[in-house]
C-alpha cells in the first residue's frame, strides 16, 4: 500500500520537476541574451558621452613635458616624435600644445579622437557654418565689405584697460589680436567644438578645438583638399591663456627673449586663444610645422584655396613688419569667405586690411 501511494505521487512530481527545469533554461537564455546586448549599448553610450565632452583619461604631467613628448601619427598609423614641432621658429608655440583646461582635457585613445570628432562636430561644427556672427561679412559686395572694415577697423575696436590695449569684442569673427592688441583677461571662446578632420596626433586635446563656425569651414576645406588627393592634418587650434604662459616661458628659456618675440605670442595676445586660428601640415614634412611646408603640395594648395573657405595665411611671407611675426605658411585664420578673398586679392595682412587709413 505504501509503495502504491509512493508511485502515484512520484510520476506527477517528476513531470513537475521537468517542467521547472525547462522553464529555468528558458529564463536563463532570455537573461543571457539580454545581458549580451546591454554591455554593447552601455559601452556605446559611455563612449559617446565621454568623447562628446572631450574627456581624457590621462593628461600630461606638465605643459613642458607635453611640448617635448608630443607625437604625430603619420598616414601609416605609426607614431613618431614630431621634430618639426621643436626645431622650427614657432613650432614650440603652435605645434606642441596639448594642454588641459576647461575647454577640454583630451581623449584616451585614437578611437576616441575619431569618434569625438564625428559626434562633436557633425552636429555642432557644421551648424556653425551658418552662425550669425559673420553674417555681415559674408557678402562679397564692395560696399558691404567697406562697412565691415569700418566697423571692424583697428582704431574702432580697442580700448585701454589696465595699462594695455584690449579688444572690445573678442567674439567677433573679425577680431584682430596681435602684440599690441590683447584679449580680455580670462577670455575663453563660448562655442568651442572639435572639427571632424584628420589630426596629426591621437586623442582629443585642448588644441583639437575651434569655434563652431571656423570648425565647420575647416571641415569643408579639408574635404576639398582630400578630393584633390592631398593629406592635410590639423595640428594645433585653440590654446588657452594658461597654455600660452607655459609655451612662451619655455621659448624664452630655450631661444631667448628677442627671438621668441618674433615667433611666439605673449600670453593674452595669441590668436590661437580666439579659437579662430589653426596650424595645419602635411606628409611632405612629416606633419610638422616648418616654413618648408609652404613649398609642399599641401602648402601650395592651402595658400591658393584657403580663402575659398574663409581662411587666410595669417602671417605672410613678407608681412613681418605688419603682423610682428615671421612667415608661417601653416597658420590659417578664419575670417569669413568674402573678407578672406578680398584680403588675399589685395595682397594685404589683416592689420593692413583693417587699418582705417587703408579703408577707402
Amino acid at each position: 500500500m505504501n509503495k502504491s501511494i509512493s508511485w502515484k505521487w512520484a510520476v506527477p512530481a517528476g513531470i513537475l520537476m521537468s517542467g521547472m527545469i525547462f522553464a529555468g533554461c528558458g529564463a536563463t537564455e532570455t537573461t543571457n541574451n539580454g545581458a549580451a546586448s546591454q554591455p554593447s549599448n552601455t559601452a556605446t553610450g559611455t563612449n559617446t558621452s565621454t568623447e562628446s565632452n572631450g574627456a581624457e583619461a590621462t593628461t600630461p604631467a606638465t605643459d613642458a613635458q607635453a611640448d617635448n613628448t608630443n607625437t604625430t601619427e603619420n598616414a601609416g598609423g605609426t607614431s613618431n616624435t614630431d621634430s618639426g614641432q621643436s626645431t622650427d621658429n614657432s613650432q614650440t608655440e603652435t605645434g606642441s600644445d596639448s594642454g588641459n583646461t576647461a575647454a577640454s582635457t583630451g581623449g584616451s585613445s585614437s578611437n576616441e579622437s575619431s569618434t569625438a570628432s564625428s559626434s562633436t562636430n557633425s552636429g555642432s561644427a557644421n551648424a556653425g557654418s551658418s552662425d550669425n556672427t559673420s553674417s555681415s561679412a559674408t557678402s562679397g559686395n564692395s560696399s558691404d565689405l567697406l562697412q565691415v572694415r569700418e566697423k571692424s577697423s583697428l582704431q574702432s575696436t580697442i580700448s585701454e584697460k589696465g595699462g594695455k590695449m584690449v579688444v572690445n569684442d573678442p567674439e567677433s569673427i573679425t577680431v584682430i589680436v596681435n602684440k599690441k592688441r590683447s584679449l580680455p583677461d580670462g577670455y575663453i571662446p563660448p562655442d568651442l567644438v572639435v572639427p571632424n578632420v584628420a589630426f596629426s596626433y591621437s586623442g582629443v586635446l585642448e588644441k583639437s578645438h575651434m569655434r563652431k563656425e571656423a570648425a565647420g569651414a575647416l571641415e569643408q576645406l579639408f574635404a576639398a583638399s582630400k578630393k584633390d588627393g592631398l593629406d592635410l592634418r590639423a595640428v594645433s587650434g585653440y590654446r588657452s591663456y594658461k597654455r600660452q604662459v607655459s609655451i612662451y616661458k619655455n621659448n624664452v628659456a630655450t631661444k631667448g627673449q628677442e627671438y621668441t618675440d618674433r615667433v611666439s605670442a605673449r600670453p593674452g595676445t595669441s590668436e590661437h586663444q580666439t579659437g579662430l586660428a589653426i596650424d595645419v601640415s602635411g606628409p611632405g614634412i612629416g606633419y610638422g610645422l616648418e616654413q618648408s611646408f609652404g613649398a609642399t603640395k599641401e602648402g601650395e594648395w592651402l595658400k591658393e584655396h584657403a580663402p575659398e573657405y574663409g581662411f587666410v595665411i595669417r602671417y605672410t611671407e613678407n608681412g613681418e613688419s605688419s603682423t610682428g611675426y615671421t612667415w608661417e605658411p601653416w597658420h590659417i585664420r578664419y575670417i569669413g569667405k568674402a573678407i578672406a578673398q578680398d584680403v588675399t586679392s589685395k595682397g594685404m595682412t589683416l592689420e593692413q586690411y583693417f587699418d582705417q587709413k587703408n579703408i577707402k
